[in-house]
């Protein structure tokens, strides 16, 4: 168990990080203007990049393992995808071709919870109450900056994963020293969205296109740079957030937007790997890809055909099982249904029958009833 580093919970007005020379210039409703403010297209914008000391040079001489990071909380639907994640994590850990480090389950509510012993875990403090709006990944950001500066990370690089990743085969470090690699996500389309993004991304510091198609996870990244964009990632999600418009136009990829954005403040790109995972249904064959993420509900008729949007005969669903773990030996799905598919449920039914203690779990805090 990973447990807490002299962790507070003092972040009343504004969030000050934990580096004593590092302060996270963030006003809670972030209307406030300051010296570091200016206009640009008519809006006042304040500067999110957060300026890191320089700090010791390290050698370059160093391992090129990563070390696999996974925020959560302590939900029961968060629990038993982190279980299974954490399960596919270590079968595939040490195989060849595996730069797989150590790994963390970064528990961003502030209080242990029953997997403590299980999968080792670092909590944190959540965002101050009320300034997520509901949206719970807008602590993900909030949540690596306080793993980043107090947990004690052997690796020089970090894999940014989900809860709802499940590895197919070793992954090796995909980045190429200091470059980052990352997935390309079809939604996200930094030229579509131009006018919004100027307001976080102005002109001067480049074309739109300088922004990538990417979210953060998932990301592999050299530890070092992940602490300069972390700080920049929180606040530009937040102000995002505290823009009606584009808390609209981005919804639930708002938190993605944000993590690209600020890569692009610090004039970081990154390699695109296709190949870095595969989202069923909409992926078919499972190929070379490293990864599976079921995001995505899977709904097909009795025929093998999709019926996306409509629930059928045969379903897999991740959000069906929101207040307690999915059951084991879950049913195949019919003849004629993408090998991507067949394969998750395969995965996802060793995971479950070999786990122990698979059904017990079913409540999140260990706390008293009050």
């Amino acid at each position: 168990m990973i447990g807490r580093k002299n962790m507070g919970r003092a972040y009343p007005v504004l969030l000050v990080l934990l580096a004593p020379v590092l302060l996270l210039t963030m006003i809670i409703h972030n209307k406030a203007s300051n010296s570091g403010s200016w206009v640009v297209d008519g809006l006042d914008w304040v500067d999110p990049v957060i300026r890191i000391p320089e700090k010791v040079k390290r050698s370059e001489d160093l391992s090129s393992k990563y070390h696999v990071a996974v925020t959560a909380t302590d939900t029961p639907y968060s629990q038993w995808q982190c279980r299974i994640m954490y399960y596919w994590y270590k079968k595939v850990k040490d195989m060849p071709g595996s730069d797989m480090g150590n790994f963390t389950r970064v528990l961003h509510t502030g209080s242990p919870d029953k997997l403590m012993e299980e999968i080792p875990t670092f909590v944190v403090d959540p965002l101050p109450e009320g300034l997520d709006r509901g949206y719970v990944v807008l602590n993900r950001p909030w949540a690596f900056v306080q793993w980043l500066e107090k947990a004690t990370i052997e690796e020089e690089y970090i894999l940014m994963a989900e809860p709802d990743h499940i590895f197919l085969k070793p992954l090796p470090n995909l980045a190429d020293g200091i470059q980052p690699a990352g997935y390309p996500f079809f939604y996200i389309k930094p030229t579509e969205h131009e006018k919004i993004l100027r307001k976080f991304y102005p002109k001067g510091n480049g074309p739109v296109t300088d922004i990538d198609p990417i979210g953060n996870s998932p990301v592999i990244i050299k530890k070092s740079l992940l602490e300069e964009i972390a700080p920049t990632w929180v606040n530009v999600s937040l102000r995002m957030k505290d823009d009606p418009e584009t808390d609209k136009t981005f919804g639930w990829v708002l938190e993605m937007y944000a993590y690209a954005v600020a890569s692009a403040l610090h004039g970081v790109r990154h390699i695109l790997r296709k190949d870095f995972m595969l989202q069923p249904p909409w992926d078919l064959e499972v190929g070379k890809n490293f990864i599976i993420h079921y995001t995505y509900g899977c709904d097909y008729n009795s025929k093998g055909e999709l019926t996306y949007g409509k629930i059928g005969e045969w379903r897999f669903d991740k959000r069906s099982y929101l207040t307690s773990p999915l059951p084991r030996n879950l049913s195949l799905p019919p003849p004629g249904v993408p090998e991507s598919v067949v394969r998750l449920v395969k995965l996802v039914n060793e995971a479950t029958a070999n786990i122990p203690g698979w059904d017990t779990l079913t409540t999140g805090r260990d706390l008293e009833v009050r």
